[in-house]
């Protein structure tokens, strides 16, 4: 054997150990994860679905900004006007001069009720003192009013009034809808990935169980050549089939380790620990009634659900805008009582005595006789519809597609499973075969190795075939909609109005 394969060889050799003892090392730390429990995790850490549920928390608060609406305004008011003088404009005043100074206090409540009417009352205090011989020159005005306003065309009605809180009702569906559809996302991931680490698991095993073959393979040749059996080359290909299993080997491993911190990341668990795959992948067959998944997926994806929110605000948009471009048209009402003496304590016993009412009502029109600002708004407000049922027909579409295409891979991927199996037996059978042949001498080493090869694939792709099965059975039940419901997990909201009360101050 030549000095510089020899220490490649040796080379390999050495690493190989090092990675064992590592892999041996991190197997007493791991930690077994059924596929529930990696879905459970990465629901409750995952970074990434954590920022997603802000969004329904701030539509919350968008809502009960919204309600502002209805909160009552107080106002308070005063005011003190000093010495006003003007031109008497009568003889009877006393003088050429009027001088007056009044203070005054006024108090108010104002609040919009669900029709659009906005409801007042007002309680105003008035001092008046002046140099008037034929008036009081002094003296107290008090007066209590209730006011009312209500418009009967333009911006009558509970639709238009609560614009603002129903738009941000639908919002806070959409976005629960959006995290619905980054949760679903996150969960097949988690999925994809677990079978994926089993798959590199099983691909690790079958990487070791070729080592030692071909090292058994390899102790078998230097025994027969050693006896004269077999030429010396045949140590080197067997060596040479030694140190390219050790190679695959070391990339196993690291593949694998790329893998679990994909997982770590994932299910947020922290740059340490190894995890184990509990649960196998599914082998069951999974019948599926294309017409009944496509209903499915257009009833349940998330992302239509979202979409179709978005229209129902577009649509009460449009109604709204419809009404604002109406005339407005304010019906205002006013009643009242008022009390005036020269001492504060009686002008308030007169307006509490309510012989001096007073009450008024009238209507106020106005109207742009163009009114392109309301019609242009109605216009693009009817656009946005059109625009929005046309994004959910285009998305329906791709749903029906994506449905359909779910369903031919669980299939192909089934009978791609079957074909898995029948080539991982057939290359059993040609290895051990072939394992005889090498005894009586009817094969040589590298006869023997580029089976062990065969078989290595084989027991690859049959791996493989297994996770690509459970892969498309997630991708369907992602693409239905229905991904989440099979994973026991549902959501009301209340995650996020947990978040909105914590900032709650």
């Amino acid at each position: 054997m030549k000095p510089g394969c020899s220490m490649i060889i040796s080379s390999a050799i050495t690493a190989s150990i090092l990675l064992s003892l590592t892999s041996a090392h991190a197997q007493e730390a791991a930690l077994n994860l059924t596929l529930k429990e990696a879905v459970k995790m990465a629901v409750e850490r995952n970074l990434d679905v954590k920022a997603e549920l802000y969004n329904p928390a701030m539509a919350e608060a968008d809502i009960g900004k919204s309600r502002g609406i209805y909160d009552t305004n107080l106002s308070l008011q005063t005011d003190y006007a000093g010495s006003t003088t003007q031109p008497s404009s009568s003889f009877l005043s006393g003088g050429d001069v009027i001088r007056q100074r009044t203070f005054s206090f006024n108090a108010g409540l104002n609040q919009l009720i669900p029709l659009g009417g906005t409801v007042g009352l007002t309680f105003d205090n008035t001092r008046n003192s002046n140099n008037s011989s034929v008036t009081l020159n002094r003296y107290y005005q008090t007066e209590l009013a209730l006011t009312y306003s209500q418009p009967l065309l333009k911006n009558f009605g509970h639709e238009a009034t609560n614009l603002d809180i129903s738009v941000a009702v639908f919002a806070k569906e959409a976005s629960l809808d959006a995290f619905r559809t980054k949760l679903a996302a996150t969960v097949a991931t988690v999925r994809n990935e677990y079978f994926e680490l089993y798959s590199l698991r099983e691909e690790l095993e079958a990487k070791k169980s070729s080592l030692e073959l071909a090292r058994k393979i390899l102790s078998d040749t230097q025994a027969r050549v050693k006896a004269g059996v077999l030429p010396a080359m045949e140590i080197t290909n067997a060596e040479f089939g030694v140190a390219s299993r050790e190679k695959e080997l070391i990339d196993a491993e690291r593949a694998l380790a790329d893998e679990m911190d994909a997982i770590r990341l994932l299910l947020q668990t922290g740059p340490s620990g190894d995890f184990i795959p509990v649960d196998t992948p599914s082998r069951e067959p999974l019948e599926v009634n294309e017409q009944e998944a496509i209903r499915k997926g257009i009833a349940a994806r998330p992302e239509l659900l979202e979409q179709r929110e978005n229209l129902k605000a577009s649509e009460l948009q449009a109604r709204v805008a419809h009404n604002r471009a109406l005339p407005d048209l304010t019906f205002t009402a006013s009643g009242g009582i008022a009390g005036l003496n020269h001492e504060y304590a009686e002008a308030f016993d007169k307006m509490t005595s309510f012989n001096y009412p007073a009450w008024s009502m009238g209507l106020q029109f106005s109207y742009p006789l163009e009114n392109r600002s309301a019609v242009n708004e109605l216009i693009k407000s009817r656009l946005k519809v059109e625009q929005a049922k046309t994004r959910i027909g285009s998305l329906e579409q791709s749903v029906v597609n994506e449905v359909r295409a779910a369903v031919r891979a669980v299939g192909s991927s089934y009978k791609q499973l079957g074909v898995a199996d029948r080539g991982r037996a057939y290359a059993d059978e040609v290895m051990q075969a072939y394992l005889k042949k090498q005894q009586v001498g009817l094969a040589t080493t590298k006869d023997v190795l580029d089976v062990l090869n065969n078989l290595v694939a084989a027991r690859s792709s049959q791996t493989q075939a297994i996770a690509n099965y459970n892969n498309a059975i997630t991708q369907l039940w992602k693409v239905t909609g229905e991904l989440l419901d099979r994973e026991g997990i549902t959501l009301n909201g209340k995650e996020a109005d947990a978040l909105y009360r914590e900032m709650n101050l």
